[in-house]
C-alpha cells in the first residue's frame, strides 16, 4: 500500500533552517513527479517547489527561490526540502504530493498522491 509521509517541521526562529523529508513506501519515489505545497490559515495552497521525474528539473516559486532546495535520495526513496533563512511568512503545513504524470507541473491539481502534512512555525 502507498505511503508518503512527511517529517522535519517544527518551529524555528526567523533565519532558521529546516530539512523536511518526504519518505515513500508501496511505490518508487523516482518514476514520480515531486511537489512540496504549503498551506496556512486563510491563504491558498501554494506550489513550493516540485522536481521532475525525467530530468530532475525543479521548480521553485518566487517567494522561495534562492532560499529552497529540493532533491531526492533515490536510495532512501525520499525527497528533501532544504529550507534556509526562513521567514514568518513561510509558517505552513507543508505537504508533499506524488504523480507520475505531473512532470513540468507544480499544481496541486495534478498531484494524486498527498501524505498527510508537517506543520512548520517560523516565529521569534
Amino acid at each position: 500500500q502507498w505511503q508518503l509521509v512527511e517529517s522535519g517541521g517544527g518551529l524555528v526562529q526567523p533565519g532558521g533552517s529546516l530539512r523536511l523529508s518526504c519518505a515513500a513506501s508501496g511505490f518508487t519515489l523516482d518514476y514520480y513527479a515531486i511537489g512540496w505545497f504549503r498551506l496556512a490559515p486563510g491563504r491558498e495552497r501554494e506550489g513550493v517547489s516540485c522536481i521532475s521525474s525525467s530530468d530532475g528539473s525543479t521548480y521553485y516559486s518566487d517567494s522561495v527561490k534562492g532560499r529552497f532546495t529540493i532533491s531526492r535520495d533515490s536510495a532512501k526513496n525520499t525527497v528533501y526540502l532544504q529550507m534556509n533563512s526562513l521567514k514568518p511568512e513561510d509558517t505552513a503545513v507543508y505537504y508533499c504530493a506524488a504523480d507520475k504524470f505531473a512532470d513540468g507541473w507544480c499544481r496541486s491539481s495534478k498531484y494524486d498522491y498527498w501524505g498527510r502534512g508537517t506543520q512548520v512555525t517560523v516565529s521569534s
